[in-house]
């Protein structure tokens, strides 16, 4: 005999019945209709979505029954006055499935990436021996972040500046799409992928490049990377900017240490000179002090 615990659940201006089953549920009905390509459904990570169900106004249902990879529910329309009643027989949907009444929609909450996959809802009706059939495939991504570009450089003995630009998202996750924006001078072009392979020389027009990051429910762009700091010294063809870099920062920490160490020196003279007359006073009060102390005649 199967046990069922329920709970009534009261949304808005609506009621319906939530019951928790540890046996699956098997269809009261033979399957039928034709064969039709799932429907796609896109979702967001941590987000909600609904799987919509399409039922013909004439048509008494008996009852519905949802299922991804196995029985995921089985609702029960309510009589006149009473709420629908709907039985989660799979665990990993617990407190996350509710109905929306009156097409008794499958509503799914704090969506995970486990969610993802095949679901189809079997309509039985009462009328009749045919079942209406209706497939999802749900797909749940997660919002892109701001892109990160990553950016590599070599001087060739041409004196072209070669750069390598690469663009990355963090937790990028799947169908995740890249492409790249340039522009200078009133002048656009795009490229498609990841990476872009560009080159620069001392006098060419300023370039700008964006890259831009896209999947089913979010496109996001970088900031916009200029060309021309990475290559731009006048003298970069005889010497890396990356080499010039390197020795332009130590040579101001040479610097820094030696400005810290010669205001230490003159803060050590400083106090020298402010203890010296303290000194020389302390001495003279200590040579009268003991003038005055010595021994003078005793009265008898």
């Amino acid at each position: 005999m199967l046990q069922l615990r329920c709970q009534v659940q009261q949304p808005r201006d609506t009621s319906w019945t939530v019951c928790f089953s540890f046996l699956p549920v098997s269809a009261a009905k033979g399957d039928s209709g034709d064969d039709v390509d799932p429907e796609e459904v896109v979702a967001v990570l941590q987000e909600s979505i609904s799987l919509p169900l399409e039922i013909p106004p004439d048509e008494e249902v008996e009852n519905i029954i949802w299922s991804s990879h196995k029985t995921l529910a089985t609702v029960v329309p309510g009589k006149e006055g009473h709420p629908a009643t709907i039985m989660v027989t799979n665990p990993q949907y617990w407190g996350r499935v509710s109905l929306l009444d009156p097409s008794y929609s499958l509503h799914i909450s704090n969506l995970s990436w486990e969610d993802s996959g095949l679901y189809q809802a079997q309509v039985n009706l009462r009328s009749s021996q045919i079942s209406i059939m209706q497939q999802y495939d749900l797909l749940v991504y997660r919002r892109l972040s701001k892109p990160h570009i990553t950016v590599n450089f070599e001087i060739s003995g041409e004196g072209a500046c070669n750069m390598s630009l690469m663009c990355s998202v963090e937790k990028a996750g799947m169908d995740v799409t890249y492409s790249w924006l340039s522009w200078g001078d009133s002048t656009y072009t795009s490229h498609e992928g990841p990476v872009l392979s560009t080159a620069w020389r001392p006098g060419d027009s300023a370039l700008f490049y964006t890259c831009r990051a896209s999947n089913p429910i979010s496109n996001v762009s970088s900031h916009p990377i200029p060309a021309g700091p990475f290559c731009a010294d006048s003298d970069y063809a005889s010497e890396k900017p990356s080499t010039h870099f390197c020795l332009l920062t130590k040579g101001l920490l040479v610097f820094l240490l030696l400005v810290i160490l010669a205001i230490g020196i003159w803060v050590i003279q400083v106090r020298k000179r402010h203890r010296m007359p303290r000194m020389k006073k302390l001495r003279r009060n200590r040579m009268k002090l003991r003038r005055k102390e010595k021994p003078g005649s005793s009265p008898s």
